[in-house]
């Protein structure tokens, strides 16, 4: 049992350190078995060694909100700009045309709405991502949530097990807990807890040191886009946190809300496969806006 009397913060990082003897182009799966590989294979772009997401799961939560209205009109047009697709099993299933080859990564937990309180989710079957062929399962984790921290743990654990006995990745989304503030501090422990706990890619949010978020996590980060943002704004945080080594995006409302959801996943796309910088990727928007 950990002495939380004598707690010290982190001191060396190691940034700008590569991992040594590593061969595989996904950070932490050098150990990992043929499936698990091939899955992480799928969604990291081989050259860049990074990915973008298109995260639409948000109707679970909140309904047709802005952008989702019509996931046919709005969303499958930006699957074929897009390295892996975060969606619901439902609309997976009635949605997303069944030829369509992008790897997804289900939302495998569900539970409350924004009527009530937030992130007392509950693990669906891992058969169901089986069945939807899926590169990878998506779990939240309240971390610092008093109400709901022990439980989605215990989900995201859960998660691993089932993944393990079948080579699915498991991704930790990192929920902001209600008495915690967005610093660096929280993020890195949010981003470890879920590490430590099996899951080999991490979603949680940008902030200030986000470099030793991403040095202390030893799988794949990406950032959630979270609310609507200014399109330069949004190519700002994609360009400052893969600069800091986050492995990527999954972004939904900075996408599918923004005036042109087709040429800003493009943008994004340039800013974190090529490093393109803000000024270049906000004049590609604009090109291929026109």
């Amino acid at each position: 049992m950990a002495d939380v009397d004598d707690i010290r913060d982190g001191r060396n990082f190691g940034i700008g350190v590569d991992i040594a003897k590593q061969t595989f182009h996904v950070k932490g799966m050098e150990g990992s078995d043929w499936g698990l590989k091939n899955r992480m294979a799928r969604i990291f772009d081989r050259n860049s060694g990074r990915a973008v997401m298109l995260a639409f799961d948000h109707g679970f939560l909140m309904g047709p909100t802005s952008g989702l209205e019509r996931i046919d009109l709005n969303i499958v047009p930006l699957t074929e700009y897009a390295d892996c697709l975060m969606g619901t099993r439902g609309i997976i299933r009635s949605s997303i045309p069944a030829a369509c080859t992008k790897p997804v990564c289900l939302r495998s937990d569900t539970g409350t709405t924004i009527l009530t309180q937030m992130n007392d989710n509950l693990l669906i079957c891992e058969e169901d991502a089986i069945r939807l062929n899926v590169a990878a399962m998506a779990v939240m984790v309240a971390v610092g949530e008093k109400e709901n921290e022990a439980s989605t743990i215990a989900n995201l654990s859960q998660a691993v097990d089932a993944g393990m006995r079948y080579s699915i990745p498991v991704m930790g989304v990192t929920a902001v807990g209600k008495d915690m503030v967005r610093d660096a501090r929280y993020f890195a422990l949010a981003s470890r807890v879920c590490a430590e706990n099996g899951a080999s890619i991490v979603k949680t949010y940008f902030t200030e040191g986000f470099e030793k978020v991403v040095a202390c996590c030893p799988v794949p980060v990406v950032i959630a886009g979270g609310k609507k943002l200014p399109e330069l704004e949004a190519l700002e945080l994609c360009y400052q946190a893969v600069q800091c080594g986050a492995a990527g995006v999954d972004m939904g409302r900075n996408v599918f809300q923004s005036e042109d959801p087709v040429a800003m996943i493009q943008a994004v796309r340039a800013v974190v496969h090529e490093n393109m910088k803000p000024a270049q990727a906000i004049q590609l928007f604009n090109d291929l806006k026109k």
